[in-house]
């Protein structure tokens, strides 16, 4: 449980509170000092070395210095961001921003980086770069097909075949979800069409769920204030219509993940009004979702206190590595990018 004066201090208003931190195991900064004034859109990502963390950085997002940082958890501290990407890698192109960088760890094979790059999400395209030792040297980046942007926010899931099915959307002519597969090196890619109509649903950034090798859930986020979903039984080939589920959602990114003991977990903003608290819910079958942690609130409902600086805490990227904790980054307040992990067995 937080400390009784970090209670106190909280209740002043002069730090935000850690809410409910029974299953919280870790919490700290990917980086107490950053190199930009502004950090967002963090990945997260276990290496054949470690913990590793990805994000967008600059001096505010849509700005031309944006790039991407990396940074690699080593015995068990962070060390210093670097940057590993940058939007000005097409011979004679001017340099735009980057965006919501994606970290996948290839079994047995080299880490892959994907992430978007252009003035604004409704004119950017994916790009493409690997790394064969562990993010300390990086290939010369590519660019995806036209039509692709690979995983438009959160990390794929492997298919039985070999097959990485990533969830995709577009925002060029409306909101949209669609799915995108390919396989290692990742020059040749399929994808579906769009999911849903915009007179239905504005919705982008699926996040996976593999609840059997061909039965896969996708969460999304949407401008109706609900998480929705689509369910697919064929591995990710055809999905059924959008539909909403009981998690509120205020226009912000979610991530999840599956559990080693078979349930389903997913980090979100549970308040549909604003994105001042992020917490955990959890699932056995995908529908029937319950609220179990909060892991930071810069709210008076959430924690108790008016935090005299409030922001965001939103984008949230989550992992479960081989030792079986939970690993969370997201955005703290558009500044730094938090990492807390979390002991499932306490959830």
């Amino acid at each position: 449980m937080p400390h009784p004066r970090s209670r106190f201090l909280a209740w002043l208003g002069l730090i935000p509170a850690i809410v409910s931190a029974d299953a919280i195991v870790g919490n700290s900064f990917v980086a107490d000092s950053p190199p930009t004034r502004s950090s967002h859109a963090s990945t997260i990502v276990e290496t054949s070395t470690g913990i590793a963390a990805a994000w967008f950085g600059g001096t505010a997002e849509r700005a031309k210095d944006v790039v991407i940082w990396y940074a690699s958890l080593e015995g068990g501290r962070w060390e210093t961001p670097v940057e590993v990407a940058r939007g000005n890698e097409d011979s004679g192109a001017p340099q735009y921003a980057c965006w919501n960088p994606v970290l996948v760890q290839e079994p047995s094979g080299p880490l892959h980086l994907f992430y978007k790059v252009g003035p604004s999400p409704d004119a950017w395209w994916g790009r493409h770069k690997f790394s064969k030792d562990g993010g300390k040297t990086w290939s010369k980046s590519t660019r995806l097909p036209y039509g692709l942007v690979g995983p438009v926010r959160n990390k794929p899931i492997r298919l039985a075949d070999g097959t990485w099915l990533f969830g995709s959307s577009s925002e060029d002519a409306g909101w949209r979800v669609h799915m995108e597969w390919s396989r290692p090196p990742f020059t040749e890619w399929s994808r579906t069409p769009a999911l849903n109509g915009t007179n239905d649903w504005g919705a982008i950034q699926p996040t996976l769920l593999a609840w059997a090798p061909d039965r896969i859930q996708a969460l999304l986020r949407t401008r109706q204030k609900v998480v929705a979903e689509t369910w697919s039984r064929d591995g990710g080939r055809t999905w059924t219509p959008v539909a909403k589920t009981s998690l509120p959602n205020p226009n912000s990114g979610i991530d999840a993940v599956m559990l080693q003991d078979g349930r389903a977990l997913l980090v979100y903003n549970p308040d549909a009004g604003n994105r001042a608290t992020i917490g955990i819910a959890v699932s056995r079958d995908g529908k029937d979702w319950k609220h179990v942690q909060n892991l930071e609130s810069t709210s008076a409902a959430g924690n108790g206190a008016l935090d005299r600086n409030p922001g965001e805490l939103s984008y949230p990227a989550v992992i479960q590595s081989k030792d079986g904790r939970i690993h969370i980054t997201y955005t703290w307040k558009r500044e730094k990018v938090r990492h807390v992990v979390v002991d499932p067995a306490r959830l």
